[in-house]
């Protein structure tokens, strides 16, 4: 994936989202930063359980801990005590 496709605060750029449409057929959508939308809570649910650090070697954010801040989480406790709160009960 190129640089500008990439949004340096987490996620993908439009130009990144149209790019996949073209590519891969997908019709992914921008982050949905607050209350209790289904994509929020789903998304809430795959990166809570989701590994890898929260800094790269530099102290720098990786992408991980961006797109959880695109999405409005600060933390993967954060993500994963949402996705409890509002898990579709059955």
């Amino acid at each position: 994936m190129r640089k500008e496709h990439k949004n340096p605060k987490g996620g993908l750029t439009a130009a990144g989202r149209a790019y996949f449409k073209r590519k891969e057929g997908s019709n992914l959508k921008a982050p949905v930063k607050s209350g209790v939308n289904p994509r929020r809570v789903s998304f809430a649910a795959r990166f809570a359980g989701m590994k890898g650090p929260m800094k790269d070697e530099k102290g720098r954010p990786t992408r991980k801990a961006l797109a959880l801040k695109a999405w409005g989480f600060g933390s993967v406790k954060a993500a994963r005590n949402f996705a409890r709160r509002h898990k579709k009960k059955d």
